[in-house]
């Protein structure tokens, strides 16, 4: 698992570039605010019920959650699932918020 700084995230996502953002959240945090990923919550993914990300194994991931501690752990689960290309985003949403503004 590599992980990717919100810095370097945002600026991704600012130029335009596609990416495959997963919210491992629950989903009232999800509701409250998010960059635009794919919710799919943590407990989900240790249940291994990922079916709306399966056609990304091959592709890159870039995990999120409050913290980065979900995320983590979410990485860490998805790639012995077979997902080869898995970033979490170091400081999570509360780095984003802290770093950019809500």
């Amino acid at each position: 698992m590599e992980n990717i700084s919100v810095e370097d995230l945002k600026q991704r996502i600012d130029s335009g570039e596609k990416l495959n953002l997963v919210d491992v959240r629950e989903p009232n945090e999800n509701a409250e605010f998010n960059i635009g990923g794919t919710l799919v919550p943590l407990g989900d993914i240790r249940a291994m019920q990922v079916d709306e990300i399966e056609p990304l194994k091959d592709e890159e991931v870039i995990v999120y959650c409050r913290s980065g501690n979900r995320s983590g752990q979410a990485a860490m689960i998805l790639e012995t699932m077979g997902f080869s290309n898995v970033k979490n985003l170091t400081g999570g949403m509360l780095k984003w918020q802290e770093t950019f503004g809500a």
